[in-house]
């Protein structure tokens, strides 16, 4: 059984469509106490801590991977993690509409044996996104939504970020919140 180290809806989501047995612990993690100045390291850093943070509580023996996952938007030489507030996602999508992103999500997998850590490995992986040319007023609908503030980058890709979103290049599930191959690299096929 998977351990997800994370409260994000749209990773525990991906897992049940992808049939991956799991179960979600929200790891506490102090996100603002970490900091690096390349977002690929910051995701990792992230997702290690969110990960040994979950691992350290764990008692339950049938658990036998626990997975941290975080994720930022690179665009323009900033980091864009969730929007503050809708004025914020406003300015940002102003900036991002016509434009390409680097969206980073860093996956930290601790294998357990019987609760006690064996393996542990991390990597983010990239995948560049082209946002929608939107006018002000989309952007304002899209905005008002609410969508965009719960989500790194302010957009949802799943959801009706799916219409402001041009063309991918990379992994899809990762634009989401987690690789989805990388973990299936990861796990054992039995798993």
């Amino acid at each position: 059984m998977l351990l997800l180290a994370s409260a994000s809806p749209a990773r525990r989501r991906l897992l049940e469509q992808a049939c991956i047995p799991h179960r979600v612990q929200v790891s506490g993690v102090d996100e603002d106490g970490i900091h690096h100045s390349e977002p690929p390291q910051l995701v990792c850093l992230l997702a290690e801590a969110k990960a040994k943070a979950v691992h350290g509580q764990l008692t339950d023996p049938s658990i036998h991977a626990v997975l941290g996952c975080d994720s930022v938007l690179a665009f323009e030489g900033e980091v864009f993690g969730k929007p503050a507030d809708a004025e914020e996602a406003k300015a940002r999508w102003r900036r991002m509409r016509g434009h390409w992103g680097d969206l980073h999500t860093g996956h930290c997998l601790i294998a357990t044996s019987s609760t006690t850590a064996i393996s542990s490995q991390c990597q983010c992986i990239t995948t560049r996104v082209l946002f929608a040319d939107l006018s002000d007023a989309e952007i304002d609908a899209y905005v008002s939504s609410g969508e965009p503030l719960q989500c790194a980058g302010g957009f949802a890709l799943e959801g009706r970020g799916g219409c402001v979103v041009e063309r991918l290049n990379g992994c899809y599930s990762n634009v989401i919140g987690l690789s989805l191959p990388l973990l299936r690299q990861w796990l054992p096929q039995d798993f």
